[in-house]
């Protein structure tokens, strides 16, 4: 006989929210006081896409594959980032579990993914996630994609265009995120989805671009916190349970390493000239790193140059410790897509992906917002070029010329990574500065890591 359906739940996924901050969000510290609040051992590294997998699939990196934001992909020689294929997760995701359990109980399981990360072609009956149109010409066309056919049209339709400018680059902020808080709240009144994933990420901007000391950190959560409010109305109404779970901490930096100009001037890193700047050359290299935060991969194509790599980066000054090989284990991080050596930061130092050395050399999509082409993770992306005298004026005019049919690329991203001020990838050194979970029901054990929470959420759908 077919099992009663427990009530809704909503995952919040608050990016940047910490134990030490949840007392300036009154809403979200109201859920916790009801139920309980544990900070979380973060996934490492501690950045966007491995978070995500790691909640969804409670595996760490050796057994779902995703090593960072972006690696190489050996078959293809290429680097990319922010790929948003789930096929490229390698453990089942908790959406696919739950709805294998629910058959076991003689009941269907809906679930609404949001903005979370590998969103295309996942198992789930709606999903939103960004997706901008390229056209032939090398055009750019903001946009989202999602499920069913339609289901994005209509929250358009209803909510206005998806503020896409404000989601990343130099005017990232708070629309987005309450554009996305809305819309998880019309996707719950009209669908009722047993389980909604809900990505908010306006803690990930500011504490990045100025560090979390120069960041005005009670005004954001408070932003955060305002913005949550429809989505809490509407659990209320429909008599869903919120549970609000974190990715990372984020730490103050004052140290960009460029690892990738180490390895050039050392003659193992090649590069190709050209007439749009110099290009990383990854089948001409003997080595290159792949740059995330406060964690690199190093791929090194002859293993005879491991020691040399090995040797030559932990004499840099911010390079905190290098995983070779089988140490790589110590963070799950020994899987195949992983770099040969593996560095982490010092907790003041972040690794920055130029490979020129002049900038007057450097490629064209360095000055512009450009994450796919990019061979590496840009913070940079965040700030307007201090040197240009009038950058929104410049924008103006790059928006007008686009609008009369010419081609123009919007270069006022600045190329001096020590205009960044904050960052994050490794553990937080304060449990009051890592990630954090709410939730509700008996309080589950003090020590808990981010391979945890999907059984978490299993355990809390199914055996309520």
């Amino acid at each position: 006989m077919p099992t009663t359906k427990p009530a809704p739940l909503v995952l919040i996924n608050a990016v940047g929210l910490t134990s030490r901050l949840l007392p300036l969000a009154p809403r979200l510290k109201a859920l916790a006081d009801l139920g309980w609040s544990r900070p979380l051992r973060e996934a490492v590294p501690a950045v966007t896409c491995t978070a995500q997998a790691t909640l969804l699939t409670g595996k760490p990196p050796r057994d779902h594959g995703i090593v960072a934001n972006g690696w190489y992909f050996r078959d293809t020689g290429e680097v990319r980032f922010w790929q948003q294929s789930n096929a490229l997760i390698q453990a089942e995701p908790l959406y696919v579990t739950a709805r294998r359990l629910a058959a076991e109980r003689g009941r269907d399981f809906h679930v609404a993914q949001l903005f979370w990360w590998f969103n295309q072609g996942a198992a789930v009956d709606w999903s939103v996630t960004p997706k901008p149109y390229y056209g032939a010409d090398g055009d750019k066309a903001f946009g989202i994609s999602g499920t069913p056919e339609g289901f994005t049209e209509r929250l358009e339709t209803d909510l206005g265009p998806f503020p896409f400018r404000t989601f990343w680059g130099p005017t990232a902020g708070l629309p987005c995120t309450d554009w996305i808080a809305r819309c998880a709240a019309k996707t719950l009144r009209d669908h009722r989805p047993d389980l909604t994933l809900v990505y908010l990420p306006h803690l990930d901007y500011d504490p990045q671009r100025f560090g979390v000391s120069g960041s005005d950190m009670p005004r954001l959560v408070r932003e955060l916190d305002d913005a949550c409010l429809p989505l809490l109305d509407a659990a209320r109404s429909e008599g869903a349970r919120v549970w609000v779970v974190s990715e990372y901490g984020h730490c103050d930096v004052s140290r960009p390493v460029a690892l990738n100009r180490i390895l050039r001037r050392e003659g193992l890193l090649a590069v190709r000239p050209g007439p749009f700047g110099e290009i990383l050359d990854t089948f001409g290299s003997r080595a290159f790193a792949v740059c995330d935060h406060q964690i690199a991969h190093i791929y090194v194509r002859d293993p005879a140059d491991i020691p040399r790599v090995s040797e030559l980066l932990a004499q840099e000054p911010g390079v905190d410790r290098l995983l070779v090989g089988e140490h790589r284990s110590e963070f799950g991080l020994d899987h195949a897509r992983s770099g040969e050596v593996v560095a982490l930061a010092e907790p003041d130092s972040w690794f920055a992906y130029p490979f020129w050395f002049d900038d007057t050399a450097a490629p064209d999509y360095a000055r512009t917002v450009d994450i796919h082409r990019k061979p590496g993770y840009d913070p940079c992306e965040l700030l307007l070029d201090p040197k240009i005298p009038f950058p929104k004026a410049k924008i103006l005019a790059r928006l007008i010329k686009k609008k009369l049919g010419f081609r123009t690329l919007f270069d006022v991203i600045p190329l001096d990574p020590s205009l960044v001020k904050g960052s994050h990838g490794l553990p937080a050194a304060d449990p009051l500065d890592r990630p954090i979970l709410i939730g509700e029901g008996v309080p589950p054990s003090l020590d808990l890591g981010s391979t945890d929470v999907a059984d978490l959420l299993l355990n809390v759908l199914f055996n309520p």
